[in-house]
C-alpha cells in the first residue's frame, strides 16, 4: 500500500483525504439545507449547527494539509486526456482549493462575528479573531453563494469522472479509488 502518490496513481493518503472531504462537503451542503429552516423549539435548533461548524472547521484543517500534500507530492499523468480535458481538470483541480477556503472561511464569520468561539465537538475553540457587527450576514450570503458554487464544482468534477470510467474506459476514476496499479 503506497502512501504517496505516483505517476501511474494515486497513494492512499491523497485518496483517503479525497474521499473523506468529498463526503465531508456534501454532508455539510446537505445538513446545511436542512438546519436553516429549523425553528427554535426543534431539539435541533443548537446541535445541527454546531455539528456543521465543528465538521467545518475538522475540513478546514484537512484542506490545508491536503494543499501541502499536493504541493510535495508527484502527480499522476493524465496522458489519456485530451489537451481540454487537461486544462479543465487543472482548473477544476485547483478551483476547489480558493472556493472551499472562501466557504470555509465565511462559514467561520458568520459564527465569530460576534466574538463568540467555536467549539469543536468539545475537543479544542477556535478563537474569533475580527469582529464586526452585521458581518455575520454578509458572510452568509457568502457562504451560501459559495456552497452552490462548491456543489456545481463537485457535479462537474463527479460527471467528468464518471465519463472517463464508462465511456472513456480510463483508468481516472480507478486512480482515485484504488491506486496505481499494481502491475503498471
Amino acid at each position: 500500500m503506497l502512501i504517496f502518490d505516483t505517476r501511474t496513481g494515486y497513494g492512499v493518503l491523497s485518496r483517503l483525504i479525497h474521499w473523506i472531504m468529498a463526503l465531508g462537503v456534501l454532508f455539510l451542503f446537505g445538513l446545511g439545507l436542512w438546519m436553516v429552516d429549523l425553528d427554535y423549539y426543534s431539539p435541533y435548533y443548537t446541535l445541527a449547527p454546531n455539528v456543521h461548524r465543528s465538521i467545518g472547521i475538522l475540513l478546514l484543517m484537512l484542506l490545508v494539509f491536503r494543499f501541502g500534500w499536493r504541493l510535495i507530492n508527484t502527480h499522476p499523468d493524465d496522458d489519456d486526456l485530451t489537451a481540454f480535458e487537461r486544462i479543465a481538470a487543472r482548473f477544476v483541480h485547483w478551483g476547489f482549493y480558493p472556493l472551499l477556503l472562501g466557504l470555509m472561511v465565511s462559514g467561520y464569520l458568520i459564527s465569530t462575528a460576534d466574538g463568540h468561539t467555536i467549539e469543536v465537538f468539545d475537543w479544542f475553540s477556535v478563537p474569533s479573531i475580527y469582529q464586526r457587527k452585521g458581518l455575520e450576514d454578509t458572510a452568509g450570503e457568502v457562504h451560501e453563494i459559495l456552497a452552490y458554487l462548491t456543489i456545481a464544482l463537485v457535479a462537474l468534477h463527479s460527471a467528468a469522472a464518471l465519463k472517463h470510467h464508462f465511456i472513456d474506459r480510463s483508468r481516472t476514476l480507478a486512480r482515485m479509488w484504488s491506486g496505481p496499479p499494481t502491475n503498471p
